[in-house]
């Protein structure tokens, strides 16, 4: 895959989850595990967001991150309202550092372990955009 359609990809599938989070019809809507589900959407959400602050903005655009990761599942830590700001600031990060790869860049291997094997980035980048398409 070329850089470029890493990013359309990401770009495209970060403005329809801004949609779907801007689309709760109320603050504890965001918050409710549907029937059949284990986290709610805001949950979700706030995991999309650390995972590709982590795995995409840190180490290949530079954006500094610390990640709580296990908050991310058991806390609010946003409203709606920051969420889809946060959504707005991946809108921003996540093209720009992948636009600093070039797509030879691709095939050299990612700087962390990535479901404990090593993995390029290319291998790395297609993980973190199927999970958020699920």
């Amino acid at each position: 895959m070329e850089i470029s359609v890493f990013d359309f990809l990401y770009t495209r599938d970060l403005k329809k989850l801004k949609n779907e989070t801007m689309a709760y019809t109320s603050e504890d809507s965001l918050w409710v595990k549907i029937p059949g589900t284990i986290n709610s959407g805001g949950n979700i959400c706030q995991h999309l967001i650390g995972n590709l602050r982590t795995y995409i903005g840190l180490p290949i655009g530079g954006y500094p991150y610390v990640r709580d990761r296990d908050a991310e599942f058991s806390a609010r830590l946003f409203s709606q309202e920051e969420l889809v700001n946060e959504l707005d600031v991946l809108l921003e990060i996540i093209p720009d550092s992948i636009r600093q790869l070039s797509d030879g860049r691709l095939s050299d291997e990612y700087p962390h372990d990535i479901l404990t094997i090593n993995a390029t980035y290319a291998f790395g980048y297609a993980p973190c955009l199927a999970h958020g398409t699920d």
